[in-house]
């Protein structure tokens, strides 16, 4: 079945890492943007509607629209789209927008998970990123989202940050264990050249731990999540059984997904489209029915394939050479048997009968393995 993914560019500030496609909040564009998005995702609408089990609200930070707003967008998706019953419902959102009333509000709305910006649970940390929330927020915004009757949620964190050590980073580890979350996404700051961060950086000589200790931060890090229930499913997320983020895997399963919204991406029968970046633009062409992707690209077999193997790998589970085969027509290790063969017997790969996978020492050299196939 399809994913759907609604992005949302609004934030009521800008990190200083940031490099999404995103602006700060406006309250008369964002009620344009949301006739914008329902307009566009009612184009979808045909005699034979398209099955599709999962919206995911990324930005940007979602959190800032309205709960009836969510609510019509869902209610569009279930008129273009043959929507499973037992859908899944992602909402981004960060601690300092929310309340347990606004987030009931939500959950009414068709909402069934609750994605939450943390990134630290560290207040020095939290002020390095120019993050609007401090951890005791973080942690009562958790709270006040179980309160709300929210069983299914995952909270993003973020390592190899300014000067952090890794004693604090398995401090914002520990601290997010003791809240109970089903899901847990781990990140690792990139600095942008154009990120504020980087200037930030420079003016007062912070800098990133060295590689081996951030190799420290991300295996002690797996290590302690896993021993409290939380299992790792691919390189970067970790989730409690049944409880993996369904739209994410899409993306690791050679699926397809439509995206709506400014900068939107979407994959769909070997055709890869993004919608126009700004969201002037977005909302004007939207309005008027004109034509919104760009860059629109058919692929070849070969970097069908190619996304297949790459993209796979990042799962635990790896890649199944029986499925690649039936799909591509391609043995997938007489192609590329010779280039794999050095980290394989380096003990980055695994291969058992026909899956090919990384070891969690492999994920570390995940993108030196993964060039192999482009």
């Amino acid at each position: 079945m399809l994913g759907l993914y609604v992005h949302v560019p609004f934030c009521s500030a800008i990190c200083n890492y940031c490099n999404f496609n995103r602006g700060l909040f406006d309250a008369d564009v964002k009620a344009r943007y949301v006739d914008a998005l329902i307009s566009e995702i009612g184009h979808q609408k045909s005699e034979i509607s398209p099955s599709a089990d999962t919206i995911f609200f990324g930005g940007g930070t979602p959190s800032l629209l309205e709960p009836d707003e969510i609510a019509r967008i869902i209610a569009a998706c279930e008129s273009a789209f043959d929507l499973a019953a037992d859908r899944e419902v992602t909402l981004e959102a960060n601690p300092e927008s929310v309340t347990e009333a606004r987030l009931a509000a939500y959950r009414r709305a068709g909402v069934n998970r609750l994605s939450v910006g943390v990134q630290s649970f560290r207040e020095d940390e939290l002020r390095r990123l120019s993050r609007l929330h401090s951890a005791d927020r973080a942690r009562a915004a958790f709270g006040e989202a179980r309160a709300a009757g929210f069983d299914n949620i995952s909270l993003d964190l973020m390592m190899w940050l300014p000067s952090q050590q890794i004693s604090e980073w398995l401090e914002s580890i520990d601290a997010a264990i003791a809240l109970g979350p089903e899901h847990l996404s781990l990140y690792m700051l990139e600095v942008y050249p154009n990120a504020p961060l980087k200037d930030d950086m420079a003016r007062a000589q912070w800098s990133q731990a060295p590689d081996d200790d951030v190799a420290a931060m991300y295996m002690a890090a797996m290590a302690r999540l896993e021993a409290a229930g939380l299992v790792q499913y691919e390189i970067s997320n970790v989730a409690r059984p049944g409880r993996q983020s369904r739209h994410n895997l899409k993306y690791w399963t050679d699926g397809e997904w439509l995206g709506f919204g400014c900068g939107a991406h979407s994959t769909r029968a070997g055709v890869r489209w993004k919608n126009v970046s700004s969201t002037a633009e977005y909302i004007e062409q939207a309005q008027r029915g004109g034509a919104l992707a760009t860059d629109v690209r058919h692929l070849t077999p070969d970097e069908q394939l190619g996304d297949a193997l790459f993209t796979g790998l990042r799962l635990v589970d790896g890649i199944d050479g029986n499925a690649i085969q039936t799909r591509y027509g391609v043995d997938v290790w007489r192609r590329f048997g010779p280039d794999l063969e050095p980290f394989l017997e380096a003990g980055c790969l695994r291969r058992d009968g026909h899956r090919l996978s990384l070891t969690r020492q492999g994920m570390l050299l995940a993108h030196e393995v993964m060039a192999v196939f482009v």
